[in-house]
């Protein structure tokens, strides 16, 4: 693709005013790519009802032609734009949950192209409560189709700072609103199989969706049928979120990881290797580690916060790279709450998962 100049444009998403994103919007309008701060990760957006604009979101991030994207909206007028079908099971959760991370399918209508949903009869919507890339789609008067703004199979943006290290002179424009608060990709669901079904948990868990839909699992292949090859949402089929370094996680009790890391560590202590450190309470990791110049421990706070596991599991996997490690570890947390999610994403970039 030709490079192009990539204007970063500071926005405060606390205080700013409509022009600050003038040069965005005509660019959604131009069938321009733009990428934008949401409360999940960054998107990597284009006006999703014109299948030229599309294409150029696949061409930017080598985005495999058969992984659909998810619209964004800001309003339910749009959403009628998108569909002609709105379920009545979905509206509590369409009240409860949107704006926010949640996305829901919905039978498509003919005007969505083919290329947002590659050809599937479903298309993944959401409507982001982060107040600019709100305001960038009520501007635009557009829904705009928008995965993560990075480059595929690489862990998603969390800040702008992210996004230029994989996008730089690919798009004309990013707005830098600052690091986003949840971190990790929205929830997907379909309420259309019996019973309905979380296709990527996310930012609003299972837990809180049993409220409204006390029925729904998360999508298991073995149990719910093969939808690999030919994926309804993001996440479903290729590896993804993973750093150049391979990823190892590491499951069991936090007596025996701490174990096994002790015997990595003499093993391997003239390695490069990074430790995301998910067990502070529990996990105690020996002076030998927390000295060494090779072993590089990013911590991330316990898993009895997995909220705040979720926020920094992205950066770290980009820390960790950028200094150079050859292997990163990172400890497991329990799959409960916003832990599930987290998990998800671990196990879509791991080479390896260790039992000890």
């Amino acid at each position: 693709m030709d490079r192009v100049e990539t204007k970063v444009t500071r926005v405060d998403p606390k205080s700013f005013k409509d022009v600050e994103l003038s040069f965005a919007v005509q660019l959604i309008k131009d069938q321009e790519v733009v990428a934008f701060p949401t409360e999940t990760v960054y998107g990597l957006g284009a006006n999703a009802l014109n299948s030229s604009a599309t294409d150029k979101i696949f061409l930017a991030k080598n985005r495999p032609s058969d992984n659909p994207l998810i619209v964004h909206i800001s309003n339910l007028d749009m959403l009628h734009q998108l569909t002609d079908e709105v379920p009545e099971k979905v509206k509590p959760l369409m009240k409860n949950f949107w704006p926010g991370p949640l996305t829901i399918l919905f039978k498509k209508r003919i005007n969505v192209p083919d290329s947002v949903t590659c050809g599937q009869p479903t298309v993944a919507v959401r409507m982001p409560s982060h107040p600019i890339a709100h305001k960038l789609i009520e501007l635009s008067n557009l829904p705009i189709a928008a995965p993560s703004a990075n480059l595929s199979g690489r862990p998603s943006p969390t800040t702008a700072d992210h996004v230029l290290e994989d996008m730089q002179n690919r798009i004309k424009c990013i707005i830098d609103g600052g690091s986003c608060s949840i971190g990790l990709e929205s929830t997907v669901i379909d309420v259309f199989r019996d019973p309905p079904l979380i296709l990527r948990p996310g930012g609003v868990t299972l837990e809180q969706l049993q409220q409204y839909l006390p029925t729904i699992e998360v999508y298991q292949s073995d149990k719910h049928g093969d939808m690999i090859e030919k994926p309804a949402t993001p996440g479903l089929k290729y590896r993804h979120y993973s750093p150049k370094a391979p990823v190892f996680l590491l499951k069991g009790s936090p007596h025996s990881m701490e174990s096994y890391l002790e015997k990595l560590f003499k093993e391997q202590h003239n390695s490069k290797v990074g430790l995301v450190h998910t067990h502070l309470k529990t996990v105690h990791l020996p002076s030998t580690i927390l000295s060494s110049n090779n072993w590089k421990v990013y911590n991330l706070g316990d898993e009895d916060n997995p909220a705040a596991v979720a926020h920094g599991l992205f950066v770290a996997l980009r820390v960790l790279d950028k200094v150079g490690v050859d292997k990163i570890v990172i400890e497991a947390i329990e799959e409960k709450n916003e832990g599930l999610a987290v998990m998800n994403r671990i196990k879509k970039a791991a080479t390896e998962i260790i039992y000890v």
